[in-house]
């Protein structure tokens, strides 16, 4: 078992084509040797967005704080504190900040998810 706090964490800037203003920290990750699941922190800022994309695995997501929109093939679904979505394999999405603060969420994907 391990026990950190987010604040030890380094925060990266994500640096994507289609990306914009995007932070992501990696809470637990492969140093952490997890089983199943890896765990990043996002942070969009006001106006921020993930690059509209797809891949083959499902992530589950949580909104903390802030206010914004995931883009899915039906449209855009809003998106505020506690907020939860779960994103199937292979469907096409996008998470767009719409208010004046941070958008942050936690984000679960599959250890074998690769980048």
């Amino acid at each position: 078992m391990k026990v950190k706090h987010a604040t030890e964490v380094p925060t990266q800037d994500v640096e994507v084509e289609g990306a914009t203003g995007v932070k992501i920290q990696w809470l637990v990750a492969q140093d952490d040797a997890p089983e199943t699941f890896y765990m990043r922190l996002f942070q969009l800022e006001p106006d921020g967005h993930t690059p509209l994309h797809g891949h083959p695995w499902e992530h589950e997501v949580f909104v903390l704080e802030g206010e914004g929109s995931v883009v899915t093939p039906a449209g855009e679904l809003p998106l505020k504190p506690h907020s939860v979505v779960y994103v199937p394999a292979t469907e096409e999405h996008q998470f767009k900040n719409s208010g004046s603060k941070p958008l942050k969420f936690i984000c679960l994907v599959p250890k074998s998810a690769t980048y």
